[in-house]
């Protein structure tokens, strides 16, 4: 059935190009994202990766899967425009905010729905994969591919998330295998260091009761303006991060003096609305205008949970990828 589904492509029907694309655009916008680090970026370069491979169809000889000739294609537009990004945080946004815990690189970040990970197959990944694919969209996984070279990222999320053999990746990027297991090397040693530490308790089940309580008191206290209900709910490790700006605060402390310098800048609690980014709890803030009936979208957070506490609060000041979430830009 491919063969003559390709065939009738290759003939400019289509109908069978979207028969042969379609299963896997979902896979293909997430994959696109691990190395962009942007949801906008990805819809984006899915478009141009799906157009490259509807005029490139004569140049496609069938020695590999369709799926692995479309990752090709993806991976390489996204390296290339990696390569010709130079982006950096504005630098009025760095201003008026307290003094962090320490200064991270810079990461440009964006969010990830998790309205477009359904219908994503549950295909498994190849046999050298090292990560579960839910481990492969958290933030903290996201964030540790930003800070790799974007060749080494390449080849990580090739190898070790979607498990393909040094020798097709070679093929995808057009280079050595001995070149792959180098980056791969240096990718490995530098990404793992990177990850949170292991051995502590995991995050609650999804929409579990847990989860539920935990992330509905943190609602609750933001909503009342409490800072120490939302304090007393951080663990004691925990983490403020708000890419792509430099500023990390880590602890009740640091992070007490920042959410109260926020709460007096902004002179009303936020509003939220709940949501799911990278498979974890998310709530989408409204700023509400003095003397109006209207709350204006101001920013997203994601919630990392753990145990019965909270260790991470990722908090994404722009509020332009709210339509990717469903999150309208005015609450009344």
């Amino acid at each position: 059935m491919t063969e003559q589904t390709l065939a009738r492509a290759r003939a400019g029907n289509e109908d069978a190009f979207r028969e042969l694309t379609d299963p896997y655009k979902r896979e293909l916008q997430v994959h696109i994202y691990r190395i962009v680090g942007s949801v906008q970026e990805a819809e984006d370069m899915l478009q141009e990766t799906l157009l490259a491979a509807w005029r490139g169809l004569e140049q496609f000889e069938g020695r590999a899967s369709v799926r692995a000739w479309l990752y090709r294609i993806a991976t390489n537009r996204s390296l290339d425009a990696l390569r010709a990004s130079r982006r950096r945080p504005e630098e009025e946004r760095m201003i008026q905010l307290p003094e962090p815990t320490r200064w991270n690189e810079p990461v440009w970040l964006e969010p990830y729905p998790d309205l477009l990970l359904e219908g994503i197959p549950d295909e498994a990944p190849g046999p050298e994969s090292r990560y579960e694919t839910k481990e492969t969209i958290a933030l903290a996984f996201i964030v540790g591919l930003q800070h790799l070279p974007p060749q080494q990222r390449a080849v990580l999320v090739l190898r070790d998330v979607l498990g393909y053999r040094a020798g097709e990746v070679a093929a995808m990027l057009e280079t050595s295998e001995a070149s792959v297991n180098s980056l791969l090397r240096r990718a490995r040693a530098a990404f793992e260091s990177r990850l949170p530490a292991t051995g502590r308790e995991r995050a609650p089940l999804p929409n579990s009761k847990l989860e539920r309580d935990l992330v509905g008191r943190f609602a609750e206290s933001v909503e009342n303006g409490d800072v120490d209900g939302m304090v007393a709910l951080l663990s004691d490790h925990a983490w403020l991060t708000m890419p792509p700006l430099p500023h990390a605060y880590q602890g009740r402390s640091a992070i007490s003096a920042f959410l109260r310098g926020a709460e007096e800048r902004r002179g009303a609690p936020m509003r939220l609305v709940a949501t799911r980014a990278n498979a974890q709890p998310a709530f989408g803030c409204y700023r509400s205008v003095p003397e109006t009936n209207v709350a204006h979208a101001f920013s997203l957070f994601v919630l990392t949970l753990e145990g019965d506490h909270i260790s991470a609060i990722t908090w994404f000041a722009d509020s332009s990828v709210f339509p990717q979430f469903g999150l309208p830009q005015t609450l009344p």
